[in-house]
């Protein structure tokens, strides 16, 4: 057997191995870093913002959040409106997500530490650079560890304002106004994707 097919086996068997763990920290940095050089490449905005969707498919807890942004109100949910609910959050997350990133070009961050909280959290500090246009912005990730192999963002919190805290405010606002109508949520996320 030559070398190259041994180390090419070795290489396969190390990677099909279950015992990789990744760090909260590195994650984040890895992810901020593969966000920024897209948002540097010379392609239109709509290209950037499918790049990103991709990015946030793969790093973010998009159903986790969706559910806790919903509050008790998922607990009065038939499967049938939990897999609609899924689907339009998730519809709702990436334009929004995408969108408000994409008007940014090479935004430098830098990860400085992490905090773990427990085995299923660990909050990783950062900092977004200041520019000509804008202030330095503290960011905190909140980096969801129950599968240490597939870390995934749970919240970002941006100058101390949890944003997933807020987006559940403002779904809580909707239902509020709609006695609690999960049709009226369902049609404002409908009418934001669309």
């Amino acid at each position: 057997m030559s070398n190259k097919l041994i180390s090419i086996i070795f290489i396969l068997t190390i990677f099909s191995t279950n015992s990789f763990s990744i760090e909260p920290d590195i994650f984040v940095q890895s992810t901020v870093n593969r966000a920024s050089k897209l948002l540097s490449e010379n392609i239109t905005k709509d290209q950037k913002i499918e790049k990103l969707k991709s990015i946030a498919k793969d790093t973010v807890d998009i159903q986790g959040i969706g559910f806790y942004t919903l509050g008790a109100t998922r607990k009065n949910l038939t499967d049938e409106q939990k897999v609609k609910y899924t689907s339009l959050f998730e519809q709702y997350f990436l334009k929004s997500f995408s969108s408000r990133l994409a008007e940014y070009t090479n935004p430098e961050i830098d990860v400085q530490e992490k905090e773990i909280l427990n085995k299923n959290y660990t909050i990783v500090k950062s900092v977004l650079k200041a520019t000509d246009e804008r202030p330095e912005i503290k960011i905190d990730w909140r980096v969801y560890t129950k599968d240490p192999e597939n870390p995934l963002i749970r919240d970002l919190i941006i100058e101390g304002l949890s944003l997933a805290r807020t987006q559940k405010e403002e779904f809580a606002s909707v239902l509020n106004s709609n006695n609690g109508n999960i049709n009226a949520l369902f049609k404002t996320l409908e009418e934001f994707s669309n």
